[in-house]
């Protein structure tokens, strides 16, 4: 645990959540500033900055938890699809240092738009930059 992090003191009982699930790997709560009536954070209960910092067997019963809440928070507010998202590290918008996968919920209509309508400009990269990308990203795995 991190004395300094929020999400561990929620974790830890030492700051209020509206808990709605937990499990000996993680802890769901909803959102103290939601987006959507029913946004959920699921985070692990160990103290983890980014997503790669899980080892494989705690990453694995963390999106156990995930795949739980899921389905229970879009029927929990009849949203009949949500949005699962992760910000992995400051510069994409993470907030909060301990991993942490927001579930919004999401319904036709809602204005928010798909997860492509965060970029406004896009690379146009050519069939050899892509080939370059996908070889350099394999060849770290």
């Amino acid at each position: 645990m991190s004395e300094d992090c929020i999400f561990c003191g929620i974790v830890d009982g030492e700051i209020p959540s509206r808990t709605v699930y937990e499990d000996d790997a993680a802890l769901a709560f909803l959102d103290a500033n939601p987006l959507t009536m029913g946004h959920t954070l699921v985070v692990p209960k160990t103290h983890y900055e980014r997503l790669e910092d899980i080892p494989t067997g705690e990453a694995t019963d963390f999106y156990a938890a995930l795949h739980e809440v899921v389905p229970a928070v879009e029927e929990a507010v009849d949203a009949p699809a949500a949005t699962v998202a992760f910000n992995n590290g400051e510069a994409a918008g993470q907030e909060v240092p301990h991993v942490h996968a927001h579930v919004i919920p999401r319904s036709e209509g809602d204005g928010a738009g798909p997860i492509h309508a965060l970029f406004g400009s896009r690379p146009d990269p050519t069939d050899a930059k892509l080939d370059d990308v996908a070889d350099a990203i394999a060849a770290r795995l």
